[in-house]
């Protein structure tokens, strides 16, 4: 009995300090309804309660973005454009970081690049609506001011990806940003661009695509100064048009500018197409005049660095090359300011690539890691997407019979053949033609005027087959051509590389053939094995391309 008495008693004693309790909460925060008890209500939430729910769910993307680092705190818009109208110095040229993740790598368009409206209208008049990945890649990444090295297939538009850039700042359509800010031509003297190039070939290249764009009226604001032609004349066309920019091989510009008529020290662009090339001992005395005398390096006098005058007149390194081997890496450290490599979709700071030897010919590889690989030594990347690889074997007195049955059983209408020695190509011109098959040479112990004749000729289908040595094989751009042929074995997969980028150019679809006797498949398999490629054998029977097992 007195147990009884006892347990009721501490029965109201709990009830009445529950009730004590729930009365102090209800008066830090009413209850919009009456107080259920759980019985009454089910399980007790913070709806329940009348209470809103402030926790807010986190996504499966916010989840990953918190993860890698990333924050997902939105910051409001109209903060960030009060923050960039306000920014009355965005005039000055400064090296801004570059945004990887949102770079513009899928564009439709031109305009969607920051390039000007005046620009953009004259390429849509050329027939350029849709930039390549490499164009996409490289155009935002020079507007940043960043010193790169460009590397991309032959003919996938590396010419335009450096080009559009640096009409954007310089000459009649740059932008309404430059205009405002002075940085036409006006009272100016100094020359604005230097465009090296390693061929005569690819610079007057060159030259016809600045002249397309800019136009008939305003053609003058770019100049030649290319080897084999009148010094004289270019001289006098350097005084006379003070030209925004100028195009020329490396003795040339080093022999104009030792005269003292080539004012190039405020130079703001020195673009080094198919740099690889120039790293040639043969240019080195005049490469290291251009790179001394051609605008100023940027933190060259590292106490006036910061300022904005400064950072306008320093000059800005564009590298441009299919292939990017070590000597390549090294010269851009070199010449370059925190240079970036450019690649289709993809821009990576080049310091991020390992310093290592050029990779050896035995195909093996080596312990740096898979991405110094990538561009230490040529690939699949290196080479247009669209192309057939075939190799076939005959005796080397059949080498040019075997050709000419290639060409009839692909219907190849516009074919090069490359050749090792200058003196083979004549012969073989000869025997062609004996076979009623339109062919012609080009090499450089020609005029600048032959070669400019049998280059039009090709263009226009009244030659079939030229035949070439290694100096064709960079820089021509010939879209017409569907058929390119080893009749000499290339030295290396770098020289493979760019004989084969003459054909599938753009997008276009092309095929490779390398003539080849029987001693010399492994180097065939060598080149398969450095490149990442399928070369597969092939024989011409019957007009037909008949492919054969190894």
């Amino acid at each position: 009995m007195p147990v009884l008495v006892l347990t009721r008693a501490l029965l109201l004693v709990g009830d009445s300090l529950s009730l004590r309790k729930v009365s102090q909460f209800t008066r830090i925060a009413p209850f919009r309804g009456n107080i259920r008890f759980l019985s009454d209500s089910g399980s007790l939430t913070l709806a329940s309660l009348g209470l809103k729910n402030e926790v807010k769910t986190v996504s499966g993307n916010e989840k990953n973005k918190l993860q890698q680092g990333v924050s997902t705190i939105e910051v409001p818009k109209s903060r960030v454009n009060k923050r960039v109208s306000g920014n009355k110095t965005g005039l000055v040229k400064e090296r801004n970081p570059v945004d990887i993740k949102t770079a513009p790598f899928a564009v439709e368009s031109f305009s969607e690049l920051g390039l000007p409206p005046l620009l953009v209208e004259r390429l849509e008049k050329e027939g350029f609506t849709v930039p390549t990945d490499v164009q996409a890649a490289a155009v935002p990444t020079v507007l940043k001011n960043h010193d790169v090295v460009i590397q991309s297939y032959t003919g996938s538009g590396k010419t335009l990806a450096y080009l559009l850039p640096i009409l954007s700042q310089v000459g009649p359509l740059r932008g309404e940003l430059e205009l405002l800010n002075g940085n036409g031509k006006g009272n100016k003297v100094d020359i604005e661009a230097v465009i090296v190039a390693p061929s005569r070939e690819l610079g007057m290249q060159i030259v016809r695509e600045v002249e397309k764009l800019l136009g008939p009226a305003d053609k003058k604001l770019v100049q030649q100064l290319v080897g084999g032609a009148n010094r004289s004349r270019q001289e006098e066309a350097l005084r006379k048009n003070k030209p925004a920019i100028v195009v020329g091989t490396p003795g040339r510009i080093a022999e104009i500018s030792a005269a003292g008529k080539l004012p190039t020290h405020g130079c703001r662009y020195l673009v080094l197409d198919e740099v690889d090339q120039l790293l040639a001992i043969n240019f080195r005395e005049d490469m290291q005049r251009i790179l001394d005398h051609v605008g100023r390096r940027p933190g060259a006098r590292g106490g006036e660095s910061n300022s904005p005058l400064v950072k306008r007149s320093a000059r800005q390194t564009i590298m441009v090359s299919a292939t990017v081997p070590f000597s390549v890496i090294r010269a851009a450290r070199s010449w370059g300011c925190d240079p970036l490599l450019v690649q289709a979709n993809k821009v990576v700071p080049l310091e991020s690539v390992p310093p290592s030897g050029p990779v050896n010919n035995s195909g093996t590889p080596s312990t740096a890691s898979s991405s110094s690989n990538i561009q230490t030594m040529p690939s699949v990347q290196s080479l247009p997407p669209n192309l057939q690889h075939y190799y076939t074997i005959t005796r080397i007195q059949h080498k040019i019979d075997m050709l000419r049955r290639c060409v009839h059983a692909l219907d190849a209408k516009c074919v090069i053949a490359f050749m090792n020695h200058t003196k083979q190509l004549k012969d073989a011109v000869f025997k062609l033609e004996a076979r009623g098959m339109k062919a012609a040479e080009l090499h450089g112990d020609l005029s600048k005027l032959v070669r400019s004749t049998i280059l039009k000729k090709f263009r226009n289908g009244e030659v079939r087959v030229l035949l070439t040595n290694e100096l064709s094989a960079r820089g021509l751009d010939l879209p017409e051509c569907d058929l390119v042929v080893n009749l000499g074995l290339p030295t290396d997969s770098v020289h493979y590389a760019h004989r084969a980028g003459r054909t599938g150019r753009l997008g276009r679809k092309g095929t490779v053939v390398t003539i080849c006797e029987e001693p010399e498949v492994f180097v065939v398999k060598k080149l398969q094995k450095q490149l990442s490629l399928s070369i597969q054998a092939c024989e011409f029977s019957e007009g037909n391309l008949v492919i054969t097992e190894d």
